[in-house]
């Protein structure tokens, strides 16, 4: 969703690149359009900023990561296993590509909203990255941002001619077969054209097994600038391939570091857009602004997976009827299959696909594919204009925006084994393509529209006192459509849903001087439930996400109310400090919930959660050193009670190594969610042209997924794992040297002490003893004959130490 520039403060406002800084501008909300220019203490709340040069000399891969290492209450959770499809959570609200994974975080480039319309995922690879000129992280329930800014929003402007001209070249080689070539050239003229280009190219194989990464993106943006008026037209297109392999059995883990659970699992992006910016300068004291925008993305998975409902069965026995239809392709059989000398079957499920039999309990292994198509457009308008009343100045806007959105989602599942080097063969790549074809589970087609007013005024009540009041209203409606079941079949995906709020914002700001200034704020913000929670909202009809959907019951709105005040100030010219505190509940939460089927559930409004915490930050330089604190202290918990799956957990009521549910209690803590985010970074000019930088990530361990209760036990028999990740400190090195004022040479390591860590974890079922055997029934059935399954804590494991060294040639 495009908005106009309400409540904004310079540093995202701006044309100009921002600073760094951890005591941050203060603002209640600030919206992505640029063209407002404000002061920066009108309007309260903590933001944090960064320019493209400081990204580029931190040697970040992806923003997330750049924003890991330096943002305060920023934290990534590597579930995916790829540096560019980070789940990145800020004060415990997430932006993930992943499919599925509750959204609170909305992304803005250039104004247009980067949130896809299918899930409101975030694919962190198709983000220019080296075109960014600077980014603003603004924390709260902000309504100006629109939907899913449930804990924060983060705008992203983009170079252009007029400010960042020349030509320049870069190139960087390092560890595990990286390469990255990257080149940008912009520049101006006296008649107001102005025209910015860059592109980039990246190729590495992975520090894991299987988990190579290569993309290619460009950006080019033309502009025209004559008296008060300001016209742009920008496009960008990307192309990657992704593989990220996941979360690991904490068992394999050990063994091996680079190990993999199962393979392959790779995602493909294609993405293109387009877009045209305005802004003019009225005479009578009025700016308006508009923007439309076009955006296409298409995205293909492959995922092999473990195939859990197989792990109680019978996998190395075969029948007459196995035999005689294995016998009948050509496959020689034994008398007698011993798991001791064969730990990956293969036969039974081959034999149930050659009698066309269900496979899903014969099989062990199962490769999953997706296909979505997405088309996106919008167009909105802001008018800004400052107003004197009597005593009091007035900054007031006024905009209504436009998005609309078509989705296609396609996903099949083939039935297939689980090979020794851990990848998914399918029956008809056995057979040569004769038997096993895939089974379309999922065909969705979804249709969305938001329609949007807002307004906001900020109010100078004197030299040191300033108000701020804003509110937004949204109407979305969403058409699902299933390809294969239609209403009123129980299973039908077909649902047509309608969801409309007014959110609304207030906020003070008091600046007696610049060594103290306060600020206070409150603020609402909604987000509608996606395609895919609508899509499994039944508790008839309960699917595993993300590899199924079911029948969707309506789903009601979650709405987020953030209450926060703080103090910020300058103790010198050169060092700032900031303190705050935060508390945001959000009401109609949802949550994936247990069924009465094994494994199984849906999504549902559950009630309320609360995220709550204190926030300190301080930033200074002292003759060629300078330096950065951040830390959080992150209270996340559940305040309203539910079943949900426990299994995996060895408090759940099944009985141990069984599939049952577990209770979730107000005050039990949220899973993935750190309770301390350290962050701290040390530069130093050891000469003209000559720099180190040293920083330095930590986090305490957190509750995994699955342990929601907090009550998960590890026994050594049914239950591996304690149920948590790790607390961890990891340190990273740069250093750069400039022979001439053209050429730049440098140098980093990421993860200096090659610490080997974990940034979430989750407990499930293994298929895998801990020297990797495959493992079928791996415990004796209990007294009613249940057949009990071992399960672990499964890892996402964080990237192993990385060397690299690079050069870069600006052109006169």
């Amino acid at each position: 969703m495009v908005l106009g520039c309400a409540l904004v403060a310079a540093p995202a406002c701006a044309d100009e690149p921002v600073a760094t800084t951890l005591a941050p501008v203060s603002v209640v909300g600030i919206t992505p359009l640029p063209g407002l220019d404000l002061r920066r203490d009108r309007v309260p709340a903590p933001v944090q900023t960064a320019t493209g040069a400081d990204i580029a000399r931190s040697g970040a891969l992806s923003l997330g990561e750049f924003m890991n290492r330096r943002f305060g209450s920023v934290h990534v959770n590597e579930i995916q296993g790829n540096p560019f499809q980070p789940d990145v959570s800020f004060r415990g609200y997430t932006a993930s590509p992943l499919l599925g994974t509750p959204q609170g975080l909305s992304l803005y480039v250039d104004g247009i909203r980067f949130n896809q319309p299918f899930g409101d995922i975030v694919s962190w690879d198709l983000l220019p990255i080296a075109a960014i000129a600077s980014i603003a992280l603004m924390p709260g329930s902000n309504p100006l941002f629109g939907l899913n800014t449930l804990g924060g929003a983060l705008s992203v402007q983009t170079k252009d001619g007029a400010t960042h001209p020349g030509t320049s070249a870069q190139l960087t080689a390092g560890s595990h077969g990286r390469t990255q070539a990257e080149v940008e050239s912009g520049g101006s003229n006296e008649r107001g054209l102005s025209w910015y280009g860059a592109g980039s190219v990246f190729r590495d194989s992975g520090w894991r097994d299987d988990s190579a990464s290569r993309f290619g993106q460009v950006f080019a943006k033309l502009g025209w600038r004559s008296g008060a008026t300001h016209l742009s037209l920008s496009a960008s297109a990307a192309s990657t391939a992704l593989h990220g392999n996941g979360l690991q059995d904490g068992q394999l883990l050990a063994e091996r570091y680079a190990s993999v659970y199962t393979r392959p699992d790779e995602t493909r992006n294609r993405s293109g857009l387009v877009s045209i910016a305005a802004t003019h300068d009225r005479d009578d004291g009025w700016t308006v602004s508009g923007q439309t925008y076009l955006r296409q993305i298409d995205t293909r998975t492959v995922n092999g997976d473990l195939n859990d409902d197989s792990l109680d069965q019978p996998l190395y026995a075969l029948s007459g009827a196995d035999r005689a239809a294995l016998a009948g392709a050509g496959i020689t059989a034994p008398a007698l299959v011993d798991p001791t000398t064969t730990p990956f079957p293969f036969l039974r499920c081959v034999a149930q696909a050659l009698q066309a039999a269900a496979t899903d309990l014969a099989c062990n292994g199962v490769l999953h594919r997706s296909h979505s198509t997405q088309s996106q457009a919008g167009v909105s308008a802001q008018a800004t204009r400052k107003l004197e009343a009597g005593t009091t100045t007035h900054q007031v806007v006024v905009g209504a925006a436009f998005d609309a959105s078509r989705t296609r989602f396609a996903q099949t599942a083939e039935p297939g084994f689980i090979r020794p080097d851990r990848s998914v063969e399918t029956v008809s790549e056995f057979l040569g393509g004769g038997s096993g074809a895939a089974e379309t589970s999922v065909g969705l087609a979804s249709r969305t529209a938001t329609g949007s007013v807002f307004g906001a005024d900020s109010i100078a009540l004197g030299p040191d006192w300033h108000l701020t009041a804003a509110a937004r209203w949204d109407r979305t409606t969403i058409a699902n459509r299933d390809s294969l079941r239609s209403a009123p079949d129980p299973a039908s995906l077909d649902g047509d849903h309608v969801f409309a709020r007014l959110n609304p914002a207030l906020g003070v700001n008091w600046n007696p001087s610049r060594a103290v200034q306060l600020y206070a704020g409150y603020n609402e913000g909604s987000r509608t439930p996606t395609a895919i929670e609508l899509g499994c909202a039944n508790p008839a009809q309960p699917c595993r996400l993300p590899n199924a959907l079911a029948g969707d019951p309506p789903l009601r709105q979650v709405v987020t109310r953030t209450i926060e005040a703080g103090f910020r100030g300058e103790l010198a010219p050169q060092a700032t400090w900031r303190a705050g505190v935060f508390r945001a509940v959000n009401r109609d939460d949802l949550l994936f919930v247990s069924s009465d089927a094994s494994g199984q559930g849906y999504f549902r409004n559950f009630g309320r959660t609360r995220r709550q915490g204190i926030e300190l930050g301080a930033a200074g330089k002292a003759g060629p050193w300078s330096g950065e604190l951040a830390w959080t202290l992150l209270d996340a918990r559940f305040l309203s009670s539910e079943r949900v799956n426990g299994a995996g957990n060895s408090s759940n009521d099944a009985g141990p190594g069984l599939a049952g549910s577990i209770d979730i209690v107000p005050g039990d803590r949220l899973p993935l969610v750190p309770r301390q985010i350290f962050k701290a970074s040390l530069d130093f000019a050891v000469a003209a042209r000559t720099s180190l930088a040293l920083d330095l990530v930590a986090t305490s361990g957190a509750p995994a997924r699955g342990n929601e209760n907090g009550r998960h036990v590890a026994d050594g028999v049914f239950y591996l794992g304690p149920g948590r990740s790790p607390g961890y400190a990891v340190l990273n090195l740069g250093a750069s040297v400039q022979p001439t004022a053209a050429l730049t040479i440098f140098a980093r390591v990421a993860n200096l002490l090659d610490r080997h860590y974990a940034t979430a974890a989750q407990l499930g079922p293994t298929g895998f003893d801990a020297s990797g055997r495959f493992v079928a029934q791996p415990l004796p059935p209990d007294a009613q004959g249940r057949l009990p399954l071992r399960s672990s804590t499964f890892y996402a494991a964080g990237a192993a130490r990385l060397f690299s060294l690079g050069v870069r040639y600006a052109f006169e």
